[in-house]
């Protein structure tokens, strides 16, 4: 990966301790830009351990996020709080609804990332949809009160991730900590982007795709690849949408926008003010990589460019699709992250590892990353041995080589 750099030189952190639902990506990364990790999540997978110098497997879980006081607990004893503070903090997915918690977490740490009162403000659809109103920004229609007819809405979790928070609306009133939004039409796009609380700099376009199976759960999260083609307004206006979003909110570091794209017209959906699935796809093992640039963007400075990967790249979120388990003599290929530990069960629809694909065209990654995910599923059905794993080449993504 290519970039240059405003500056002599990134800026020197301390140990980092990562906090999310699941924090391998995010500490493979800051294991690749040098530093020393600990790590608190709900899974505690074997590339994690392999990663972080230490790390603490909370409660929880993916539709209520973190047990709060358990993870307080983790914090302390991984990185206590000091003052000055002697460790950062940086924070992926499962804490968009609890920003109180978040503020509880930055207490005697350095936080590298969006404050707690950001990420409360974009997550609470009133202000967040008031402010793109505000700014002349497109957005589906939205309400808090249920629709006359439930055809073309949704009902959206408030502070929801992963998308399991999201059903199509049918007549009923939904929770006080739910909203309704109108069915945009078009593709859904994510834009990855850098921030440095002024000025934003594009990091690429993802196609986003929801997993099958899912039962009731038709909007849950399957994947994302790379490159995307995205329409002519979004291309026409995608600087001046982030830069018009990140001066209204003062983002900071590495974050992502949704959108629906129809070619002629867009509409926002909403801001991830953290670092997610963009790092399996973008980030790469040479040169800068985006962990250090997110670092770097929290204390205010950009780089003058980014260059995507050279070939198209591609995750997906493999899903027990029935009760499986993780046969004793598994030898995970390197293509596979997030890797549970032999013998570890899963309960129907339940998250089993992440497959990572890279490949010429995005056509090719799509259908390599599907095979995968097919793989994996067909080992953990028939609990066959890993010589079933197909042989030869194949590129993986840097995560899964350097976990």
């Amino acid at each position: 990966m290519r970039s240059s750099w405003r500056g002599k030189s990134l800026v020197e952190v301390p140990t980092i301790l990562i906090v999310a639902l699941s924090g391998r990506a995010l500490a493979a990364a800051a294991k690749r830009a040098g530093h020393r990790v600990v790590a608190a999540d709900l899974f505690g997978d074997t590339d994690l351990k392999s990663a972080a110098d230490d790390c603490v497997t909370v409660d929880g879980d993916l539709a209520g996020g973190f047990d709060p006081e358990t993870l307080l607990s983790a914090a302390d004893l991984l990185a206590p709080e000091a003052s000055p503070p002697r460790f950062g903090l940086v924070y992926g997915a499962g804490l968009e609804a609890q920003s109180d918690l978040l503020e509880r977490l930055c207490r005697g740490r350095r936080l590298y990332g969006n404050p707690p009162q950001t990420v409360a403000r974009l997550k609470d659809p009133g202000e967040f949809f008031g402010a793109l109103g505000r700014l002349g920004l497109p957005h589906p229609e939205l309400r808090f009160a249920p629709p006359e007819s439930g055809k073309d809405w949704l009902v959206k979790g408030v502070g929801g991730s992963g998308g399991a928070h999201v059903q199509p609306f049918a007549g009923f009133r939904a929770s006080p900590a739910s909203y309704y939004q109108r069915i945009a039409p078009g593709r859904p796009i994510g834009v990855s982007f850098l921030a440095d609380g002024r000025r934003s700099l594009p990091i690429g376009c993802n196609e986003q795709w929801h997993a099958t199976g899912g039962g009731t759960l038709l909007f849950r999260f399957g994947g994302v690849l790379q490159p995307a083609p995205i329409g002519d307004r979004l291309r026409r206006d995608v600087q001046a949408l982030l830069d018009a979003i990140v001066a209204e909110f003062g983002l900071v570091g590495l974050n992502s926008l949704d959108v629906m794209d129809n070619g002629d017209s867009y509409a926002v959906l909403e801001v991830n003010p953290r670092p997610g699935a963009n790092l399996d796809i973008f980030d790469r093992d040479n040169g800068v990589g985006l962990f250090a640039h997110h670092i770097a963007a929290c204390d205010g400075r950009l780089p003058d460019s980014w260059a995507p990967p050279s070939m198209a790249t591609a995750m997906a979120i493999v899903y027990a699709d029935r009760p499986s388990r993780v046969p004793a003599d598994m030898d995970w290929p390197e293509w596979v992250a997030d890797r549970p530990a032999a013998g570890a069960h899963f309960a129907e629809g339940a998250p089993v590892c992440t497959v990572l694909a890279a490949d010429e065209t995005a056509t090719n990654v799509r259908r390599l990353t599907m095979e995968r995910v097919s793989q994996v599923l067909s080992i953990l059905q028939a609990d066959k041995p890993q010589s079933q794993f197909k042989s030869g080449p194949q590129p993986a993504m840097a995560d899964a080589n350097h976990a």
